[in-house]
């Protein structure tokens, strides 16, 4: 049986060049980084070079800006938490959006419940959030603005630089969650003007648990773990070198192939739609039509469980998701799609797909001579359907 796998959103397969990298690291090179003697010189060295490959990736100024994390939900965390404690004194409210990933809103509710004030901006229906209610909300107690790249689960790429402008303009700091974004469309903090920013490896065929927090220089920030003087002092613990070493590569890969690859998924992507709409019906697109990243695309089959469509999918081979993986055992509907205006009944039959540089033309069209049978077969027994016909 063919296999395709088009939940790369969740996480992608580790390239062999960031394998070959790590290896070493657990063979060979296993000193501490801390360490004074050359075991431990040879380890700081490949640390020092990957983070100089990660700033590169990011546009950082300096290097010293970057600071490595066990992933994205670690650098969402120590970015929200580490921003609102250190400027606690300035004041005590935060602005995120309604459609971000767990890793902000939980976040944000934790911070609620020590006193935090937190503000949930709305999205149009294409997943925008809105500059104008932005503007008005921002207070003279405003401390922070979070506000993701591109989401997770629709792909939509967010206005960040004027989103950034506004929250400089009033002197607030500004973060965003890059996760989906680094690696798959350009990236620079300085030309964005932002002070923190959030990534993760294995979003960009790296190794899992690992990533890392970009903290413009001068930002204040208060370390969310105690220890040794690690990382700049900013996050204590002995560094995962193989894996710091691991994400350096996969980094210094994506700023690479970047160009190149965003133009051949971007083809890729909008070809899988074009056959999806030319040979089902009563679909919808979820999501912005255009900015959106190049490698996703939601689509909402009416009348239908997403759940029924993964599990039939599957069973050719073919593996898509309902949206975040964070959020797979909710029974809940969408807070993105319900954000966005979705009617709760439709959330349920979305599904996402989210390509790699894995994937084929040969891939699209397997999944294009699959799908249709299956949409078709589960609607025939859908009571669903049968009434929206009428």
């Amino acid at each position: 049986m063919k296999k395709v796998y088009l939940d790369n959103n969740a996480t992608t397969k580790m390239r062999e060049e960031v394998l070959d990298a790590m290896l070493p690291f657990y063979k060979d090179i296993y000193g501490n980084a801390s360490s004074i003697h050359e075991f431990g010189r040879l380890a700081r060295r490949a640390i020092d070079d990957a983070r100089e490959k990660v700033a590169g990736l990011l546009g950082a100024a300096s290097v010293e800006e970057i600071v490595f994390t066990s992933g994205g939900t670690e650098s969402d965390n120590f970015a929200i938490k580490g921003a609102a404690h250190a400027l606690k004194a300035k004041g005590d409210h935060i602005i995120t959006s309604s459609i971000e990933h767990q890793a902000i809103l939980n976040t944000c509710k934790f911070l609620e419940k020590e006193g935090y004030k937190v503000t949930y901006i709305s999205v149009d229906k294409d997943g925008i959030v809105d500059l104008e209610e932005l503007k008005r909300l921002i207070a003279d107690k405003t401390i922070l603005v979070s506000i993701m790249y591109a989401n997770n689960e629709v792909g939509t790429i967010e206005p960040i630089e004027e989103a950034a402008r506004i929250a400089k303009e009033k002197g607030v700091y500004f973060h965003t969650d890059a996760v989906q974004a680094v690696g798959k469309i350009p990236f620079d903090v300085k030309s964005l003007n932002i002070d923190l920013a959030s990534m993760s490896g294995h979003k960009i065929y790296g190794p899992k648990g690992m990533g890392a927090l970009y903290i413009k220089k001068l930002t204040k920030i208060t370390p969310q773990m105690q220890g040794g003087h690690h990382e700049m002092g900013k996050r204590a613990g002995t560094e995962n070198v193989a894996g710091i070493v691991g994400l350096g590569k996969a980094a210094e890969l994506a700023k690479k192939e970047l160009s190149d690859e965003s133009k051949r998924l971007t083809g890729l992507r909008d070809y899988l739609y074009k056959g999806i709409t030319s040979r089902i019906e009563s679909i919808r697109l979820n999501g912005h039509p255009d900015k959106r990243l190049p490698n996703t695309v939601n689509v909402g089959f009416k009348y239908l469980e997403g759940e029924s469509i993964i599990l039939n999918l599957d069973m050719e081979g073919i593996a898509v998701s309902t949206g975040s993986a964070c959020t797979s055992g909710s029974l809940e509907p969408s807070h993105v799609l319900t954000a966005m205006g979705v009617d709760p009944a439709e959330t349920q039959g979305s599904i996402r797909f989210s390509l790699s540089r894995d994937n084929t033309k040969e891939d699209m069209d397997y999944v294009l001579e699959v799908l249709p049978p299956i949409i078709k077969r589960l609607r025939d027994m859908s009571p669903l359907y049968e009434k929206g016909k009428k």
